[in-house]
This record gives structure tokens, C-alpha cells and sequence, in this order.
């Protein structure tokens, strides 16, 4: 029989963040190779096309980046309190991107906003059912 040691919830969490982001990475990884998506980034053509869009953008692509970190870090209850938020968040976000992307050229995308939200749902599951300490 082979060792199933317990995970420390902390582990797990950063463990999804840390997914999380090679997922969002990977999306706009393939993106690139949609018809007219790198001329159109040339030519300011973009979703992010004004530098507040790409501050908003980079702001929200920070907070899973600082929580592969902040989930090992933090004590528990911010901890939980960030990844209940953070994951609600992220959550309700790709949804709504998800949504939007509909088309035979972006069907990876909806793939990957369905992995996104399962992994952050996920986040928010773990988080919400944070374990409690044993009292003696």
C-alpha cells in the first residue's frame, strides 16, 4: 500500500493558485494563434488597449500570483478570508470572459475558463471548509 501523507491546507491552496496561473498562462498562450490576434496586438487593436485596461489587467493577474505565496504565508483566518474572496472573485471573472469568447477560433478558451473556475470554486470549497483546530 502505498503512503498517502495529509496536505497541509495552506499547500493545497497555493498548490491551486500556482495551477491557476499556468492555466490563465496557457490561455493567452494559444490565443496568440488566433487569425489576426498578433496584428491586431500590434496595431493597438486589443482588449487592453488603453494603459488603465493593462494596469487593470496586470492588478488582477497579481493577486493569484501573490497568493501562491500569501496561501503558505499568511496566518489562517486572512488567509481563508483572501481565498474566499480572491477565489469568488476570479471565479465570477473568468465566467464572464469565458462567456464572451464563443467561437469555433476560441473553443480552448472556454475549455480553459471551465478549468479556471473549477479551480478557483475549488479555491473557495477548500477555503470555506478551512480545518478547524483540535482542542485536547
Amino acid at each position: 500500500m502505498l503512503e498517502n501523507p495529509k496536505v497541509n491546507i495552506k499547500v493545497k491552496l497555493s498548490s491551486l493558485w500556482a495551477s491557476l496561473i499556468a492555466l490563465y498562462i496557457y490561455g493567452d498562450y494559444f490565443d496568440l494563434y488566433t487569425p489576426n490576434k498578433v496584428p491586431n496586438l500590434l496595431d493597438g487593436k486589443s482588449m487592453l488597449d488603453s494603459p488603465t485596461k493593462l494596469f487593470l489587467a496586470a492588478l488582477m493577474l497579481a493577486v493569484p500570483s501573490l497568493m501562491i505565496a500569501l496561501s503558505v504565508l499568511l496566518k489562517p483566518k486572512l488567509n481563508r478570508v483572501l481565498n474566499l474572496i480572491f477565489g469568488v472573485f476570479l471565479t465570477l471573472v473568468v465566467i464572464l470572459v469565458g462567456s464572451t469568447s464563443i467561437s469555433a477560433w476560441h473553443s480552448f478558451y472556454v475549455f480553459y475558463a471551465i478549468l479556471e473556475a473549477l479551480v478557483t470554486l475549488l479555491i473557495v470549497y477548500l477555503a470555506w471548509n478551512w480545518p478547524k483546530e483540535e482542542h485536547s
